[in-house]
This record gives C-alpha cells, sequence and structure tokens, in this order.
C-alpha cells in the first residue's frame, strides 16, 4: 500500500485585528478622527500585542 499523495502549496493570510480607545479633545468628530490619524501617522499612538483582538487564518491561493 502507498502513500503517494501530491503535495500543493498553500498562501496562507493571516489577520491581525488590534483595538484601542483613545481620548481625543476636538470640535467636531471629523476633526478628532483626523487628529487621531494624524497621532497614530506619527506613532504617537502604537498598538501592541495587549492591543490583539482576534487572529484569522485565511486561505489565499493554492498552487
Amino acid at each position: 500500500m502507498s502513500n503517494d499523495k501530491s503535495l500543493s502549496t498553500y498562501e496562507i493570510e493571516i489577520v491581525e485585528t488590534m483595538s484601542a480607545i483613545i481620548e481625543i479633545v476636538a470640535e467636531d468628530d471629523s476633526s478628532a478622527i483626523i487628529q487621531a490619524q494624524e497621532r497614530y501617522r506619527n506613532e504617537d499612538i502604537e498598538l501592541n500585542y495587549d492591543d490583539l483582538i482576534d487572529t484569522k487564518f485565511n486561505i489565499f491561493d493554492v498552487k
């Protein structure tokens, strides 16, 4: 009895979702979002592994 299974190459997508709630003082919600985005881009806000809320593994492609 032979075990001649052919093997495939799988591309697996790993998606991590992180979340943090921060406080922004602003005149309106648009200004608050812009401030949060700027602070995040400037690395004033950093999410770390403690902020991880979910990890998913998806088959992206099979060759």
